[in-house]
């Protein structure tokens, strides 16, 4: 992540060494000093307790505090501020910083693209969610008419700010069909809704023991707010 280029937080070496305490207004430099006066306060307001002096380290959270408190004792020094400064590994060593580089195009590429696919998902979120719960209980139950009748527990979230009456149906399963008085669902807004249903089918109709069986549900004021989900219906073994 990191290269000659990048732009941390950095101590000039070249500038504050050698370390050494004085009286302002001394000439420092005739003692052989650099600008830092080694008095600690960078590493005292470091809220990780590191000495940026020794170089970057990864405990390092970018938060400049080491900056601040510098460039205020810098300041009543009567100093040049910036002994302590963000800068690139290139610059504090005399040479030219790059902007455009592969990496920081490569990265701005997949942050675009990022970025992008976090908008199309907030725009194209449908706010409705179904989950269906098979009854495992009993695998079937006989109606007294004959036929086979599976139970679901449907869980429908309403994640819209208006209440929604929705239509149910279902279909995969050739001849299956909601009891009676189950074909439309009502759920505040904000809100989910447990919703017992039957689906039941005649059983000379079905092929196999464990049958798919989708379930469509639609909001009848807004046919675009819809979602599916699928549901497994077991019935006896077919008769050959």
């Amino acid at each position: 992540m990191f290269d000659k280029d990048t732009l941390v937080i950095s101590y000039d070496e070249q500038r504050g060494e050698p370390r050494g305490s004085r009286k302002k207004g001394v000439d420092y430099q005739a003692q052989g000093l650099g600008d830092c006066i080694d008095c600690t306060l960078c590493v005292q307001v470091c809220p990780t307790g590191i000495d940026i002096r020794d170089g970057l380290q990864y405990q390092c959270i970018g938060c400049a505090a080491c900056i601040d408190v510098c460039d205020q004792v810098m300041d009543r020094m009567g100093y040049p501020k910036g002994l302590i400064r963000y800068t690139t590994e290139n610059a504090m060593e005399g040479q030219r910083s790059h902007l455009l580089r592969p990496r920081v195009i490569v990265y701005a590429t997949l942050l675009v693209a990022i970025m992008g696919a976090v908008v199309y998902g907030l725009t194209q979120r449908v706010p409705l969610r179904l989950d269906v719960i098979r009854d495992r209980n009993t695998l079937y139950r006989e109606t007294s008419q004959g036929l086979v009748e599976n139970i679901y527990l449907l869980k429908i979230i309403n994640m819209d700010e208006k209440p929604h009456t929705y239509s149910l149906k279902v279909s995969g399963l050739s001849g299956a069909s909601l009891a009676p008085g189950q074909s439309k669902i009502s759920v505040p807004a904000g809100e989910v809704a447990n919703v017992p249903v039957r689906v039941r089918i005649d059983p000379a109709l079905l092929k196999h023991v464990g049958n798919d069986v989708e379930f469509h549900l639609r909001a009848l004021d807004n046919p675009k707010l819809s979602t599916d989900a699928t549901g497994r219906f077991i019935g006896p073994i077919p008769r050959r």
